[in-house]
């Protein structure tokens, strides 16, 4: 075989590998950016695409050692009891309403299986089966923080009832929110 052949032949593999390794890194780039969805977008602009696929790799391989849970249906009814009371008191205490709600929603990820050992941590691992309300979890637990300092607006308390809400229902399983209330 004739020299041009065997160098042809490397580069033809050398640029098969290349090809091959894109590919990989594509498709694993859109499996994040799909199961991630805008927790991807978030981490993205914050710490650049491959800190970010690297960091949300990790969130996975630690949830996946993880055992979460599907609450049982009296867990259900009584988080529904739970939150329909939280919501009742927030026109009387708002303040105390907000960090109710947290308290709650910190009691269902304790119940499904998720660590409570810090708030980042813990929207971490919700972003691995929650993406879609991690950010209403950040934006009301950053309320919730200025609500104990007494640093928040009613529509700031508002809108922290909202985003637990929304995780709240998201935890609890679709549609099971309105058999648990």
């Amino acid at each position: 075989m004739e020299t041009w052949m065997i160098i042809a032949a490397i580069v033809i593999l050398v640029a098969i590998g290349i090809a091959v390794w894109y590919a990989m890194k594509s498709r694993q780039s859109k499996h994040l950016q799909d199961r991630f969805g805008p927790e991807y977008e978030h981490m993205s602009t914050a710490a650049g695409r491959k800190d970010a696929e690297k960091a949300l790799r990790e969130r996975e391989a630690r949830v996946e050692k993880l055992h979460i849970r599907d609450l049982s249906t009296e867990q259900l009814q009584a988080f529904g009891r739970d939150w329909q009371s939280v919501q009742t008191h927030f026109v009387d205490d708002p303040e105390k309403s907000v960090i109710e709600a947290d308290m709650l929603v910190q009691r269902v990820m304790d119940a499904r299986g998720y660590p409570v050992t810090g708030f980042e941590r813990q929207a971490e691992d919700i972003s691995v089966d929650h993406p879609e309300v991690v950010s209403n979890y950040r934006a009301a637990h950053e309320i919730a923080d200025a609500s104990r300092n007494h640093e928040a607006t009613t529509e700031d308390l508002r809108q922290a009832m909202i985003h637990y809400r929304s995780l709240f229902s998201d935890l609890l399983g679709s549609g099971k929110m309105a058999k648990a209330s």
